[in-house]
């Protein structure tokens, strides 16, 4: 939201109702460091990735990337998520390359489709994570988001920073877009800044394109290729994002529209939005929700995420030394 980008009068009319919220997430906080509510400690080391701010921060894309980084080093990687987003009723349960991004969430269905890799979803991340290991051996547990779910111990916490927008006003909900306070990153493993000038303790990440892909038919073509001008849809944390990544690319939009990070699409809404001619571009995100009624001009611009040698070795030497590879 642009009212928690800056400080203004609502910000200071409802920092109040921000106090109120850093005193109870501060003493749940600390109810579970001295026992008093109980956590669960997972029989494999458990990595969070997560972030301090309302929204999408580009934790997917490192989520990939480090289940990829992993399986290429023969460690045997599980991943659980809340699955949010998603109309499913009956919790935990895993999520295959076919199952319904409308029921699981779309960002479980992409990290499955990417990688392969064991997933569980629940709101109760003990449960996905005792699914997980009941039927799978795993040396580590990746958790999609979480970094507030203090229920569930964890041996290693990665946040993801938005590198252009940073903290907003600094403020906690509801007068600013922070779950907590920046000195959160204090005591974090690593801090990953997406896109942006990163701080000298920062590893700065950056999202490549690759070819686009058609929703129909999977057919692959370069960026460069597409010459007319083109539509573009998102419905992430920050669809500004995309749009222009696009438009840096050459991409020449004649018209953008951006949704609500895990919308719910359906094929009235987006056929209303783009004629049968011009191509019509979305996020890999998108895609997942709109492959069982796309149309023949939309395609999709999956995106990866890449690191320095530098930070890639600083990333992953921490975990690969606790699981003794």
């Amino acid at each position: 939201m642009k009212i928690w980008q800056q400080k203004s009068l609502i910000t200071w009319l409802l920092s109040p109702f921000s106090l109120i919220f850093w005193l109870i997430s501060h003493v749940r906080k600390r109810l579970y460091s001295l026992n008093i509510l109980q956590s669960y400690r997972s029989p494999v080391p458990v990595l969070v990735v997560g972030n301090i701010s309302v929204g999408g921060n580009g934790k997917t894309p490192v989520v990939v990337w480090l289940v990829e980084q992993l399986q290429q080093r023969g460690v045997k990687v599980g991943v659980i998520s809340r699955g949010y987003g998603g109309k499913a009723k009956t919790f935990p349960q895993l999520v295959t390359k076919e199952s319904s991004a409308e029921m699981v969430g779309d960002e479980p269905v992409l990290i499955v489709q990417r990688t392969n890799v064991p997933l569980a979803i629940s709101p109760n991340r003990q449960q996905s994570i005792e699914l997980l290991l009941n039927q799978f051996e795993l040396d580590i547990i990746i958790t999609d988001d979480g970094l507030q779910h203090y229920a569930l111990r964890r041996d290693m916490e990665w946040v993801v920073v938005d590198g252009v927008r940073r903290f907003g006003n600094n403020f906690v909900l509801p007068a600013g877009g922070l779950r907590e306070l920046p000195s959160r990153l204090k005591s974090v493993n690593a801090i990953i800044c997406n896109s942006g000038e990163p701080k000298p303790n920062e590893h700065l990440m950056t999202l490549e394109p690759s070819d686009a892909i058609n929703l129909l038919t999977n057919e692959r073509k370069p960026l460069s290729k597409f010459t007319q001008p083109c539509m573009a849809i998102a419905g992430i944390g920050h669809p500004p994002r995309f749009f222009t990544m696009l438009e840096k690319l050459g991409i020449n939009l004649r018209k953008t529209e951006g949704f609500a990070d895990h919308q719910d699409f359906d094929k009235t809404q987006l056929t209303a939005l783009a004629d049968n001619q011009t191509p019509l571009l979305m996020t890999e995100k998108d895609a997942v929700k709109c492959k069982v009624f796309a149309q023949a001009n939309w395609w999709y611009v999956p995106v990866s995420a890449k690191f320095s040698e530098n930070s890639t070795a600083c990333l992953l030497a921490p975990i690969l030394q606790k699981l003794g590879k």
